[in-house]
């Protein structure tokens, strides 16, 4: 997935959930849409190197987005809804070998007794269903692991019951962690944040729950998931 042209700046501010200040390197401050809506751990300090994208927009609304975050040699995906895209892009090419060789996907599918939709829906007329779950994994430990959740997150606990009915009832039920940093070593569960959804996850894995994880490559032109990566246990 290309990026739009990204310009350079630092982060004064993040003002709010949804909005940032910041200043580009050609001196101009602008107010940036903050497209993540969690604690941002480690990546949204004051002084941060930031790259943030421009389109005309209608009035009132930003025609900033906050894209990428500096940290280091390494660059941080800000923008969790670019998951879903990023793995359907990945398994179309057949880059997640575990999930190649289905005929048809869908998004956004409705399913399960919760009111829920799957990320993707894949698809083949000798194989079993298989529901991909997409979840955006931005922040890391001391350790290099990528943790997942940042906070608390009743609806991902929600996700994973979900699966679970899903393995139960005979079709392929898979949670795809989809990690925007190129520095992680490995993926884990944030017990330390959410021991609810440690708990679930490892609920889910025993029913059944297929759990992988994949990297991206990050530059300031295109983003791309390129490597699996384990999760732990």
């Amino acid at each position: 997935m290309r990026f739009p042209l990204l310009h350079r700046g630092t982060l004064l501010a993040r003002r709010q959930r949804f909005l940032a200040d910041i200043r580009l390197d050609d001196g101009r401050e602008i107010l940036a849409h903050c497209p993540n809506t969690g604690r941002m751990l480690g990546y949204s300090m004051p002084g941060l190197r930031v790259w943030a994208s421009e389109r005309p927009t209608a009035a009132g609304r930003c025609a900033w987005t906050w894209e990428l975050a500096e940290l280091g040699d390494t660059l941080v995906g800000v923008h969790p809804a670019r998951a879903n895209a990023l793995a359907a892009e990945a398994i179309a090419a057949g880059r997640i070998a575990p999930l190649a060789g289905y005929a048809a996907a869908r998004r956004e599918v409705r399913y399960g007794s919760e009111g829920s939709r799957i990320d993707l829906l894949l698809s083949a007329p000798d194989r079993a269903d298989c529901y991909v779950e997409v979840k955006s994994v931005t922040a890391a430990d001391e350790y290099g692991l990528g943790i997942f959740p940042d906070a608390v997150s009743d609806r991902g606990l929600r996700h994973l019951r979900e699966l679970q009915s899903v393995a139960a009832a005979g079709a392929r039920a898979v949670l795809l962690f989809c990690v925007q940093r190129g520095d992680a070593l490995a993926v884990r569960a944030a017990r330390e944040i959410d021991a609810a959804y440690a708990r679930g996850l490892d609920e889910a894995r025993a029913a059944g729950v297929e759990v992988l994880a994949w990297r991206c490559a990050i530059s300031t032109e295109a983003i791309t998931l390129a490597r699996q990566l384990p999760v732990l246990r």
